[in-house]
């Protein structure tokens, strides 16, 4: 086991492992970005990185980290079906709004 600074990198790291680092970080970079193009692809990369989360709680006999896998692909899902799934309502198409008249009594 080496260390370098405060991280320790053991030679048996997994491709579970790395999967679980790089799209984690990087469905937690884009669900902070800017703008809705960007931050759309978040859940994709978090419903990526899933299995790689059950598999590796599975396989360690981390019962808590995997029921808290199962909620954050529900929340994944969530976020599947708001930016790519559900209908969105044509350009252009909005809301009308009618002030009230004032009365004259």
């Amino acid at each position: 086991m080496r260390s370098w600074f405060f991280i320790q990198y053991h030679s048996s790291m997994t491709f579970d492992q790395i999967a679980i680092a790089l799209l984690g970080a990087l469905a937690a970079w884009l669900s902070q970005a800017r703008t809705d193009s960007a931050r759309r692809w978040a859940p994709v990369f978090g419903m990526l990185g899933q299995p790689f989360w059950f598999y590796a709680s599975w396989q360690a006999d981390q019962w808590g980290i995997f029921a808290v896998s199962v909620l954050y692909a529900l929340a994944w899902m969530k976020g599947l079906w708001v930016y790519w799934i559900s209908p969105r309502p044509a350009a252009g198409v909005g809301t009308l709004e009618f002030p009230p008249k004032k009365r004259c009594d």
